[in-house]
């Protein structure tokens, strides 16, 4: 069993930053895909970044740039730097580990809350 806690967020205005971490509990090592996603009151679950078994790194178009996803060499934090804050960043974000499906991650329109382990999330508000 894994388990993962969000935790980072908080309150920020435009231009900001905020770390996110996601700590992992129980049996997790560099075979797990994981990523990080956020959920705005009333809109559909997106994708934000995703850091493969590998180590290679994706990030949804709406974040490259600003957005940087990594994790510990122990496997037990992934983070999500988040720089250049805008308003619309603002969203419920969760962290989430999955091993890889036929051999692949996931892509991050992909995952589904029923696939791997998912935190409880963390709320990210940007004001302008």
């Amino acid at each position: 069993q894994v388990q993962l806690v969000e935790s980072g967020g908080g309150s920020v205005q435009a231009g900001g930053s905020l770390r996110l971490s996601c700590a992992a509990s129980g049996y997790i090592d560099s075979r797990y895909c994981r990523g990080w996603f956020r959920q705005a009151p009333g809109k559909e679950r997106e994708g934000v970044a995703l850091i493969d078994t590998a180590g290679s790194r994706t990030y949804a178009d709406f974040v490259k740039g600003r957005f940087t996803i990594s994790k510990d060499s122990a496997e037990r934090t992934l983070y999500l730097q988040m720089d250049s804050l805008k308003p619309e960043d603002t969203a419920m974000y969760y962290c989430a580990a999955a091993l890889r499906y036929r051999g692949r991650c996931r892509t991050l329109s992909q995952w589904g809350e029923n696939f791997g382990y998912w935190g409880q999330g963390t709320q990210v508000t940007v004001s302008s």
